[in-house]
């Protein structure tokens, strides 16, 4: 299989290709079913390739080459690519199921399938990329293919402004990572991976630290980390299928694979680390807060997905890639679910998203429920669910790298940041679900209304329940050497934490504290909410205009419309000004003045001997007069 990972990826573009060309006027609604064929084709080729066991490098073919530089199309399969391959097709195939009944009813439904696997077949690439230049290259497409789904209900005008700005933020933070692969072939002459593994060691540290934090700034545009996050949010505006497959197993999950795969880099310079961990234990906090008041289903799930992959990065930054790793598989299986479970609520309540208008939906909806509430436990880190055990190790691994002697103390602090965004996880994971399916029906013709999801979006809602409630144990107990870190201990730049002593006291206390704050989360969420939704006015009595700052997500979206946003167009004016008025009126003033003085030259220029006669006369009357005056 080795010989072969093209098969791979060729897949999803057939599946791609034939519903692209075929689809809308021969396949309808077959497409539904190719497209849901060819990813689960590829999780099958992942499958085997797990199974062989047998990784390395192989070359498809060469793409360009100019002087000592060649860039070719090649695949770097290793475990962490095949961790990475195993949740991006086996929690996309599941999407793709789901899809054929959440969009039975659209008009462009051959079009929907035909992006949909353009989609996963770019992450696919991104993930066995074995350079830099292919990796930027995919990452790109995985930005175009998020701006397509995105806007795909293109008739209502928030879809495109929501298409529009991913792709414009986005373009922010692949600057950053474009001028960063520029610096690697600079320095390093060669954009192949391994190539540069091996010199970053010998290579001027401060110049691996700039190349590192202009990598992380790519990571912190797909990721959506803040100040870059205020995309992601508004990508709600897309089908609720897609938002699964962007939060759970494609896009946002592509900073922190990039980060974890460019350890090497990043543990030149720990500064580097620094950076990413309190990037990540800030997004984590802030997010949550903003999460905390929304009354979006799918917003409280979007600023839910910027907090835990704030938690993944700081792992990262911690230097515990195999817990950010483990927390991105679990994290893709809660997540994905409670998108999924959003969905059906969302279509069993005729596209309405505000959860103020459910409630008692519960006895509507018992599969959806039950599937949901699976997933907002793991999502809230509850004991035994997946959650707990890779949040716990995050937090665990970010404490002991702050309380070990040679770690950084504001690693602590970076716990802590951590442990209070687990606190508010809890409660508004169950204030959603408490308002979505407990209490009173508060929109009763909605209600009544409302019925259970077609047997094809429930399945893949059961499955990734038990994914779920068992995988976190499955793949991560004993601690640290469960079987996802067994299997990325070989894997280049992944480092263990390794459990001993008393240290292992240590590890259970912290774990015991997460799950009390989880806990504590859950049961204040229950004792404010069970009894039916306060009002915002009398909980931001408490703290008066808080609910309206977190409300209003800090305004950071109107501190960029009316400040980056109109600073940049008013520049852009002024430069439009300089450019038409003086630069164009300069050029214009010159070519005027040449073409008058053409012009009176031209009636000198008659052609006719008379007039040159008495222009030579008249010459020589001039002459002499000037002599006799000025002699």
């Amino acid at each position: 299989m080795i010989e072969h990972p093209w098969l791979i990826p060729l897949a999803p573009l057939l599946a791609f290709a034939i519903n692209g060309l075929l689809g809308p006027r021969y396949l309808k609604k077959a497409t539904g079913v190719i497209g849901s064929a060819g990813i689960l084709a590829a999780f099958l080729l992942t499958v085997w390739l797990w199974a062989e066991g047998e990784y390395g490098e192989a070359t498809l073919f060469e793409w360009l080459a100019s002087g000592s530089l060649a860039i070719n199309i090649g695949f770097l399969v290793d475990e962490l690519t095949v961790v990475m391959l195993l949740v991006v097709t086996g929690v996309s195939f599941l999407v793709h199921v789901y899809s054929i009944g959440y969009m039975a009813h659209d008009g462009s439904f051959a079009r929907f399938f035909a992006w949909l696997p353009l989609f996963v077949f770019s992450m696919v690439m991104l993930v066995m990329a074995n350079n830099f230049l292919s990796l930027f290259v995919f990452w790109e497409l995985v930005g175009v293919c998020s701006y397509l789904l995105i806007g795909f209900w293109h008739d209502r005008e928030s879809a495109n402004n929501a298409a529009m700005k991913a792709f414009l933020v986005n373009r922010v933070g692949d600057f950053g990572f474009a001028i960063a692969i520029f610096m690697i072939f600079w320095n390093f002459r060669t954009l192949e991976y391994g190539a540069v593994f091996a010199q970053v060691g010998q290579a001027d540290p401060e110049t691996v630290l700039v190349i590192a934090l202009l990598l992380f700034v790519g990571a912190m545009g797909k990721s959506a980390q803040f100040p870059l996050h205020i995309w992601l949010p508004d990508a709600m505006e897309g089908p609720t299928p897609v938002s699964a497959l962007i939060h759970a197993a494609t896009m946002v999950t592509a900073g922190v694979y990039m980060v974890a795969r460019m350890a090497p880099i990043f543990e030149v310079h720990t500064t580097a680390l620094l950076v990413v961990g309190g990037v990540g234990a800030f997004t984590a906090l802030f997010a949550a807060t903003i999460a905390v008041v929304q009354t979006d289903i799918k917003r409280v799930l979007a600023y839910s997905t910027v907090s835990q992959l704030g938690l993944m990065f700081l792992a990262l930054g911690a230097g515990v890639y195999t817990a950010a790793i483990f927390h991105l598989a679990t994290h893709a299986f809660f997540k994905a679910l409670l998108f999924l479970g959003s969905g059906s609520v969302i279509h069993a309540m005729h596209d309405e998203q505000e959860m103020t208008r459910y409630g008692g939906l519960r006895r509507k909806l018992k599969w959806t429920y039950g599937t949901f509430l699976v997933g907002g436990l793991a999502l809230s880190a509850i004991f035994p669910l997946a959650g707990f055990w890779s949040k716990d190790e995050i937090l665990a691994g970010a404490f002991m790298r702050g309380a070990s002697l040679d770690g950084d103390g504001l690693f602590i602090v970076f716990w802590a940041l951590g442990l209070a965004a687990s606190l508010l996880t809890a409660f508004y994971t169950f204030r959603m679900v408490i308002m979505t399916f407990h209490g009173d029906p508060r929109d009763a013709e909605l209600h009544e209304r409302a019925h259970e999801s077609p047997a094809v979006m429930v399945a893949p809602l059961a499955l990734l329940a038990v994914l779920a409630m068992g995988a976190g144990a499955v793949l991560g107990f004993p601690p640290e050497h469960g079987l996802i870190h067994d299997f990325l201990h070989h894997a280049p730049g992944i480092l263990h934490f390794e459990l001993t002593g008393n240290q292992t006291i240590i590890a259970i206390s912290l774990a015991v504290i997460s799950t009390a704050v989880a806990l504590l989360g859950a049961l204040g969420a229950y004792m404010i909410y069970s009894r039916g939704a306060p009002r915002a006015e009398s909980i931001g009595q408490f703290v008066p205009g808080m609910h309206s700052l977190l409300y209003r997500k800090y305004h950071i979206d109107e501190i960029v419309n009316y400040g980056i946003v109109a600073t940049t167009k008013v520049l852009g004016f002024i430069l439009w000004a300089i450019d038409a008025k003086i630069v164009d009126g300069i050029a214009n003033l010159i070519g005027w003045t040449v073409r008058a003085l053409g012009g009176a030259a031209r009636q000198v220029q008659t052609g006719q001997v008379q007039n040159y006669v008495f222009l030579m006369a008249l010459g020589a009357v001039v002459s002499v007069g000037a002599l006799m005056i000025f002699r």
